[in-house]
C-alpha cells in the first residue's frame, strides 16, 4: 500500500516501489524451474530428458515422474556427488533510470538422492545488492521421503512426504507460482504468489502428504507455520517482507494429469486457508486462496514442443481491522485475483521464446490501496533463449549454458496508465510503461 503523506516521502516511496517492481521481475527470468546438472549425472539422462527445452523451463512428464519420485532415480552406476552450480550475469536496461551490468546471482544446490527412498532439492542463492555486495540466502528446499511401486487395488500408486518452505513448490506439473516463479507484480496478490508483497515464498515451513494413484490422479493435503523473524534475518531474507504469523493453515492440491506419449494434459486445484496477523502484534485476517490450472504440452518427437498454461486464483480476505489512512476507512473485507497465461514454444530444446500475460485485480480500497484504490495491474514478459547443450547429442548433457533477452511491460499499475503515482503539479510524472525494462542474460551450470 502507498502511504497517503507528504509529497516528498511519497516521491522517495514511488522510487524505492519502482525499483522494486523491476527488481522482482528480472528475479523471476533468471530462476525460473532451471535443470539441474546434478539430477543429470545422477540418472545419466540429458536435461532435456525432464525439461521441455535443455534448461527448462517446463517440466516433460519424464521429468515430473522423477520429481513424484523424490529426486531418487539413478542409473546404478555408483555414488555422484549430489552438486551443482549456476552463475548468471546480467546486462539491464529500465526504462527510466540506468543501465547496469553485473553478476547478478550465484546459485548452489544441493541436489539429489540420498537413499531409493530419500531425495531432495536445496538451493543456496547469493543475488547481486549493487556496489559489489551481495546478499546469500537459503532459498527453495524441497526434502521428500517416497514409498514408490505399490498397488491398490490392483492399480499403481506412490505415496510421499514433501518437506519445503513454500507453498506449491513441490508441485509435479511445475505450473504454480511458487515453482514456475511466474506470477503476476503489482501492489498486493495472492498468499500463493511469490511476487505478492509478504508472499510465503521460501519465509514458512512445513510438510505435505502426496500420492499419485493409477499414473493420473493426484492428491496433497499438509500445513505451514511462518519462520520467525529472527530465522528468516538469520536465512538472509529482509524482515520487511515477513509475511506475519500464520495459524490454522492448511493447503490442498489435486490434479489429474495425462501422458499421452506426444501430448501431456492436465487440470487442477488448489487452496490455501490461513489465519494471518501482520504486523505479528496486531489483529488477525481471514485469508483463502481457490485456485485452478489448466496445462496443455505438444511434445511430439522433441523437434517442436509447445507448452500452453493458465494459472486462475482468487483470494478471499476477512480483515481484522479497519484502520484509518489519510481520514478514509479501509474495507473490512475484499478480494485479490491472480492470473497468468503463458505460452513457450521450443525448437529442437535448443531455440525457444516464452510469452507471459499477468493480470492482478481486486477490490477498490482507498484506504489500503492509495492514492487510487485500485490495485489492478497488467504486465507481460517476453524472452527468448538459446540452449546449445544439455542433450544427448550435444557437446555435453550434463552441463549448460542459456543466453537470453527478456522484455517486461506494464500496460497498468494500480489501476492507471498514467502519472500512476499521482506527481504533484510541476513534479515528473510515472506512466506504467516508465517500469518497464529490457535484460540480456547468460547463465551457466555445471
Amino acid at each position: 500500500m502507498l502511504p497517503l503523506s507528504s509529497p516528498r516521502v511519497k516521491r522517495r516511496t514511488d522510487k524505492l516501489l519502482l525499483g522494486g517492481l523491476v527488481a522482482a521481475f528480472l528475479l523471476f527470468a533468471t530462476t525460473t524451474a532451471q535443470a539441474i546438472p546434478a539430477y543429470a549425472r545422477q540418472t545419466g539422462a540429458a536435461c532435456a530428458d525432464c525439461h521441455a527445452g535443455a534448461y527448462g523451463p517446463a517440466l516433460t512428464p519424464y521429468g515430473m515422474r522423477f520429481k513424484l519420485g523424490g529426486y531418487t532415480d539413478t542409473d546404478g552406476k555408483g555414488t555422484k556427488i549430489p552438486l551443482a552450480m549456476q552463475l548468471t550475469e546480467t546486462h539491464t536496461n529500465p526504462a527510466r533510470g540506468d543501465s547496469t551490468t553485473a553478476l547478478t546471482e550465484g546459485d548452489l544446490y544441493l541436489a539429489g538422492r540420498l537413499t531409493d527412498q530419500i531425495g531432495g532439492y536445496v538451493k543456496v542463492e547469493a543475488d547481486h545488492t549493487g556496489h559489489n555486495t551481495y546478499n546469500t540466502k537459503l532459498s527453495s528446499v524441497d526434502l521428500r521421503f517416497v514409498a514408490k511401486e505399490l498397488k491398490i487395488g490392483g492399480k499403481e500408486a506412490l505415496f510421499g512426504v514433501s518437506v519445503n518452505n513454500s507453498p506449491g513448490f513441490d508441485d509435479p506439473i511445475s505450473v504454480l507460482p511458487s515453482s514456475s516463479f511466474l506470477g503476476p507484480a503489482g501492489v498486493t496478490g495472492t498468499l500463493l504468489n511469490p511476487g505478492s508483497a509478504n508472499s510465503l515464498s521460501n519465509r514458512v515451513i512445513g510438510a505435505t502428504a502426496y500420492a499419485l494413484f493409477d499414473k493420473n490422479w493426484y492428491g496433497e493435503v499438509g500445513s505451514y507455520r511462518s519462520l520467525s523473524t529472527s530465522q528468516q534475518d538469520n536465512l538472509g531474507y529482509d524482515i520487511g517482507g515477513d509475511p506475519g504469523r500464520l495459524s490454522d493453515m492448511a493447503y490442498v492440491r489435486f490434479a489429474y494429469m495425462k501422458d499421452m506419449k506426444k501430448q501431456f494434459f492436465s487440470a487442477g486445484v488448489v487452496g490455501l486457508t490461513t489465519k494471518r496477523q501482520l504486523p505479528r502484534s496486531g489483529p488477525s485476517d481471514d485469508l483463502v486462496d481457490m485456485g485452478y490450472d489448466l496445462t496443455y504440452q505438444y511434445l511430439g518427437n522433441r523437434d517442436h514442443i509447445v507448452q500452453l498454461a493458465y494459472v486462475n486464483i482468487l483470494e478471499k480476505r476477512d480483515y481484522g481491522s479497519t484502520p484509518v489512512i489519510g481520514g478514509v476507512i479501509a474495507r473490512d473485507d475484499g478480494i485479490v485475483h491472480d492470473q497468468t497465461m503463458s505460452v513457450t514454444y521450443t525448437f529442437k530444446q535448443t531455440y525457444g521464446v516464452s510469452v507471459a500475460h499477468f493480470k492482478s485485480t481486486g477490490s477498490h480500497d482507498l484506504a489500503r490501496f492509495g492514492p487510487s484504490g485500485d490495485p489492478d495491474t497488467t504486465t507481460n514478459l517476453i524472452s527468448v533463449y538459446w540452449a546449445p547443450f544439455g542433450k544427448d547429442d550435444s557437446y555435453t548433457s550434463i552441463a549448460n549454458l542459456k543466453i537470453a533477452a527478456t522484455w517486461f511491460r506494464f500496460s497498468r499499475f494500480a489501476g492507471r496508465e498514467d502519472d500512476i503515482f499521482f506527481a504533484p503539479p510541476g513534479t515528473q510524472t510515472t506512466d506504467a510503461h516508465d517500469l518497464n525494462a529490457f535484460s540480456l542474460s547468460a547463465s551457466i551450470a555445471f
